[in-house]
Formats: C-alpha cells, structure tokens, sequence
C-alpha cells in the first residue's frame, strides 16, 4: 500500500529533487503568503505529477475530510449564533460601502459553504478509493455534510436576511447531489459498458465454439490423445476456453483453475493427457500445500506413466480430497531409491507436515495418489 500525507505532492517533489520534504512543503507554505499562489501550485502539482506505480491504491495517513467538517461545523456555529443575534447580514443600504462588515459576514458564510462542500468532494472522490477508508467512511462525511448544510440553510430562511444570501447553501446542496449524482451516473455507465463487453464475448465465444474450438476438438481424436498434434491442439484449446470463459483470474486462482493450468503445461511437455474435474465448493488456494503436492503427483504421472492422466477434485466443509490416477505399469514404493525424495518428501511429507495425508497405491494397473486435507471448520474443532 503507498501511504501519504494528503496527496504525495510534496514528498515526491523532494524525492524527485533530491531535497527534503520539509524544505518543499515550507516553499509551498511560504508562496501561499503570496496572495495564495502555493496553494495554485500546489493544486497544479497535484493534478499532473503521476503516482509511483504500484499494486494497490494509495492511502492518506491525514483525515482530510474529518478536518474540515470540525472546522466548518466551528465556523457554522458562529454564524448561527451570529444570526440568532441579528448582527449577520442586517445591515441597512446605507452601511453597504466596501469597508462594511457585512463583506465580513459574507466571507465567512461563503466560506463556510466552501468547506463543507470541499469536505463532501473529497470523501466522494478521493475517500471512497482509499484502501483506509472506503464507501462507507465517505457515505458518512457526506451524510454530516449535508446535514450541517441543512442546518444553515434553515438558519439563513429563519432569520431576515436578503435572500441573495440563501444563494450560497442552495448551491452547496445542489454541488454536494450533483457530485452523487455523478458517481452514480459513472456506475451506471461502467456496468452498461460491462454489460456490452459480456454480450459481445459471449457472440464471439459462440462463433468459436462452433468453429475453432469444434475443429481443435477434431484434431484430438483423429491425432489420437499421446501425438505431438493432438497435445497441441488441446492445449490451444485451454488456453481458448480459459480467455472466453474465465474472465479475469484473480493472483491466488482455486485449486481447480490451477491444476487446470498446469495440466495443459505438463502436456506441451510430455506425451500425455490429462483430464482435471472438480465436485463441490472449495476453499482451498493454489498456494497451498495440497495444490504444491497435486502438482508433484501429475508430474510423476506424465513423466513416468504417460498416456491419459485423471485429476478429480472433491471439496466440501469438512475437508478437501485430490486423486491423482494414471494408467502405467505401477512401482513399489519401498523400491524406490532412497535419493528420490519426489514421492516420500514432496508428496507424503508435505501433506503430513501440514495436518493433511498422502497415500500412494500402485500396482500393474497404474497408480493412484490421494491427497486429503481437513476443513477450516473440521480443523477448528479438533483444535476445540
């Protein structure tokens, strides 16, 4: 996660000049005294100095929004109390010269608009994208801001003022819906963006359904399932189907996606073919131990038996079972040498190091290895 103060402005100007973040952020401060020109270059620096490329969005350490509801709800229990004692916009048309207090009144009315609608802003569009903070927390500063401009509209319509003045709250609101509106204006138009991308993935998964995936599917069976032809045929047609109907895998893919994977890698490699099916919902990660083992034991299975491979998956609550079947001529465990750790360390070993169990039976018919693994709720209650 990238961490900033406020926008990362200042800190990567520094890094980027080699100088301090305090000597940057105090020129920015003392340009401000200069008829607000660093806060001009600031916002400038900020909309166009790109962010430092990385995996995750970027979090402010600095409440923002938070801040500026206290100060604006400070500010507006002032005005409320000045208006309450008749001393905020009730000046006669004799006292409006340039050095009136009304100007006074005015400006910290504006203001008070400006925070709170600037506080409303910035939960919507920066908040809500923040990995600390998130929907909710904007929701939330956006429902007090309304609330607290609510509350000065009602102040300014129960007192008498000039109504030019209720102009200020009334477009505080209207800036604060419009900004609402506007998200969900982009939500609206990105899920009808997605909804097109659907439809026409699906016309295009249809046209090759019929026609590449249906030819590759032909060359399977006239090559026959161990030629060179066929194995690439069937790769290609993984690789075809993952893109179609897949979508976006996320990093860490299930147990099921993953065997999948490599089994149309192991197939490029060797003279094999190898079926991946999978029953019942499973929690189980390809980082884990059992997908590391499983890989292992179709490994053995495509490097030493060849021909066609099974790999049938069955999860449910109570644990997570991988049977690893092949059609070659079998071997004695006990034979194997003793500086072959594949099936002693890498299978059986690391089931058992995990709180998991391997087993390995061979015989002339071929070999079948079976992987079992408890549940996170058989687990928590052996622990109980």
């Amino acid at each position: 996660m990238r961490e900033c103060l406020i926008s990362g402005t200042t800190a990567g100007l520094a890094r980027h000049l080699g100088v301090s973040v305090l000597l940057v952020r105090g020129l920015f401060v003392a340009l401000t005294m200069l008829a607000g020109a660093g806060i001009l270059l600031y916002i400038w620096c900020w909309a166009f100095t790109p962010w430092e490329h990385g995996a995750s969005a970027p979090s402010r350490r600095a409440p923002v929004a938070w801040v500026l509801l206290v100060v604006a709800a400070a500010l507006e229990l002032i005005v409320l109390l000045t208006l309450r004692g008749g001393g905020m916009f009730s000046v006669s048309p004799v006292d409006m010269g340039v050095h009136s207090p009304v100007y006074a009144d005015l400006g910290a009315l504006f203001g008070l608009v400006l925070l709170l609608v600037v506080s409303a802003l910035w939960a919507d569009l920066i908040d809500r994208h923040d990995p600390a903070r998130g929907p909710r927390h904007a929701a939330i500063v956006r429902g007090i801001a309304i609330v607290l401009m609510m509350l000065l509209l009602i102040g300014t319509l129960t007192n008498p003022v000039d109504p030019a003045y209720l102009l200020a709250p009334f477009a505080g609101l209207l800036a604060m819906f419009a900004s609402s509106l506007m998200h969900r204006w982009r939500e609206l138009s990105g899920e009808r963006i997605r909804r097109i991308r659907e439809e026409q993935r699906s016309e295009m998964a249809a046209h090759l359904h019929d026609s590449v995936l249906q030819t590759l599917a032909l060359i399977q069976n006239r090559a026959g399932a161990s030629s060179e032809a066929a194995r690439l045929a069937r790769a290609q047609e993984r690789e075809l189907r993952a893109w179609l109907y897949d979508g976006d895998a996320p990093a860490d893919s299930d147990l099921a996606t993953d065997l999948r994977d490599y089994a149309g890698a192991l197939e490029l490699d060797f003279p094999v073919r190898i079926d991946v099916v999978s029953a019942g919902l499973s929690a189980e990660r390809a980082s884990g131990e059992v997908a590391a083992a499983a890989r292992e034991a179709m490994l053995n299975a495509a490097r030493h038996a060849g021909g066609e491979v099974s790999v049938y998956i069955e999860g449910s609550a109570s644990g997570v079972d991988v049977f690893i079947r092949d059609r070659g001529t079998g071997f004695a465990l006990d034979e194997v040498p003793g500086d072959r750790l594949g099936v002693r360390q890498s299978i059986i070993g690391r089931m058992r190091r995990n709180g998991g169990s391997a087993t390995v039976r061979s015989d002339e018919g071929g070999t079948e290895v079976h992987l079992r693994t408890a549940g996170a709720q058989t687990r928590a209650g052996e622990d109980a």
